[in-house]
C-alpha cells in the first residue's frame, strides 16, 4: 500500500507540475521599460492548486519545477533559479496554511476538509510570499543594472500591477478548482481515509 501511495504522490506531483508548466504558455506579456519581461498568466493559478492538493512539499516541488521548466524559454532562462524557490514557496506557504501547518500533508492521504474562507487565505499568503519575493528580486537587479531610478520605479510599479492581477486571477481560479478536485477524489475512492 505504501509503494501505491508514493506513486500517487509521484504521479501527481508530475502531473501539477506539467499544468504548472502549459498554463505559463497561457499569457500575455507587457513591456517595461528596465530588467526583464512582465506578463498576465494563469500559472500561479496552478501553483496555487498545487498547494492544495499536494501540501507544502509535493506542492512546492510541482510548482517550483514547473515553472523552471517554462523558463527554459530564453527570455526567461536567466530567472530560471529564482523562479523555482519562488514558485516552491508560492505554493509552500499556500500549502502549509490550507493543511493546517502539516508539512507533508496532501488529499490523497487524508480527509481533506478545508473552508473557502481559509482556501482564500491561503491562497493570498501564498501569492504575497511570491509578490515580494519576486518583486525584491526585481528591485535588486534592476537597481544592479545601473538603471535610472525613474525607470526601475516604473518597471516596478508594472510589475506589481501585473503580479496583483496575476495573483487574483490565481485566488479566483484555484480555489474552486480545488474544491472539485477534493470531492471528485472522494467520489473515487483515491483518497486513504
Amino acid at each position: 500500500m505504501k509503494i501505491k501511495n508514493y506513486i500517487y504522490k509521484i504521479v501527481t506531483v508530475g502531473l501539477l507540475g506539467a499544468l504548472v508548466f502549459v498554463s505559463n504558455y497561457l499569457s500575455f506579456p507587457i513591456p517595461v521599460p528596465v530588467g526583464d519581461i512582465s506578463r498576465i498568466h494563469l500559472g500561479n493559478a496552478f501553483c496555487l492548486l498545487a498547494g492544495f492538493v499536494m501540501g507544502p512539499i509535493g506542492g512546492g516541488l510541482a510548482s517550483g519545477i514547473g515553472a523552471m521548466l517554462y523558463l527554459t524559454n530564453p527570455a526567461y532562462i536567466a530567472s530560471a533559479p529564482f523562479t523555482f524557490v519562488f514558485k516552491f514557496l508560492l505554493a509552500a506557504v499556500c500549502g502549509l496554511i490550507a493543511h493546517k501547518g502539516k508539512i507533508t500533508g496532501n488529499m490523497l492521504e487524508e480527509d481533506f476538509t478545508i473552508t473557502v474562507p481559509r482556501s482564500i487565505v491561503a491562497g493570498i499568503c501564498g501569492s504575497l510570499t511570491y509578490i515580494v519575493l519576486y518583486l525584491a528580486k526585481s528591485y535588486i537587479t534592476t537597481v544592479l543594472a545601473g538603471s535610472a531610478p525613474e525607470a526601475a520605479a516604473i518597471a516596478l510599479a508594472t510589475k506589481a500591477a501585473s503580479s496583483t492581477v496575476n495573483a487574483i486571477l490565481a485566488i479566483i481560479i484555484s480555489v474552486p478548482l480545488s474544491a472539485l478536485i477534493r470531492k471528485a477524489l472522494k467520489s473515487a475512492h483515491l483518497t486513504t481515509k
